[in-house]
């Protein structure tokens, strides 16, 4: 089972954020699921990945070949998959993914978060979906979908899809639970 995380490819302004990523990575390793994530030894994404590794955990990256000449790519990884675009790359990611998990990050976490949403909401796909609400990171974003339901572009079904996970051993918990 592996399970696709999006977060920052940045640290964030709290070393909250590291510790979070640092301890999910870790405890994602000790449940026995394999992360697949963006490929980065950078940001939060490189602590996930080392936390992961160091802990024997499986980690696949998955970067479009153009950020890989940039030389952000992680070399340590148990996997590396190149691929031609960002487009590729969610697919991918997607179709390796058992369940998501989504950690504090930016306008590209909150986009690939968003887009499998949509598709659990599509019918794509009904793989579990759980958000780490790191000192209430992600209430922004829900307080825009609970206004989407409320103004009714979005099914209240849908909301459901988000699940909030207070710790990473919370978010670990879920989706182990759910994945069972």
């Amino acid at each position: 089972m592996r399970i696709a995380v999006y977060l920052g490819s940045s640290f964030g302004r709290r070393a909250e954020y590291t510790a979070a990523a640092v301890q999910t990575g870790r405890l994602l390793a000790q449940a026995g699921l394999g992360i697949v994530y963006g490929g980065s030894n950078i940001g939060l994404m490189g602590a996930l990945a080392d936390a992961a590794l160091a802990a024997g955990g499986e980690v696949t990256g998955v970067t479009p070949d153009g950020l890989f000449a940039a030389e952000i790519a992680h070399r340590g990884l148990t996997r590396l998959e190149l691929v031609r675009s960002m487009h590729e790359r969610k697919a991918r990611m997607a179709e390796l993914a058992d369940g998501f998990a989504a950690l504090p990050g930016g306008l590209g976490t909150l986009e690939e978060l968003l887009e499998v949403v949509t598709w659990q909401q599509l019918g794509l796909h009904k793989k579990p979906i759980v958000l780490l609400d790191v000192d209430g990171f992600w209430s922004g974003l829900l307080g825009v979908v609970d206004g989407l339901v409320a103004d009714d572009f979005v099914p209240a079904a849908s909301r459901e899809y988000l699940m909030l996970a207070a710790t990473p051993a919370d978010l670990v918990s879920r989706l182990c639970f759910c994945l069972s």
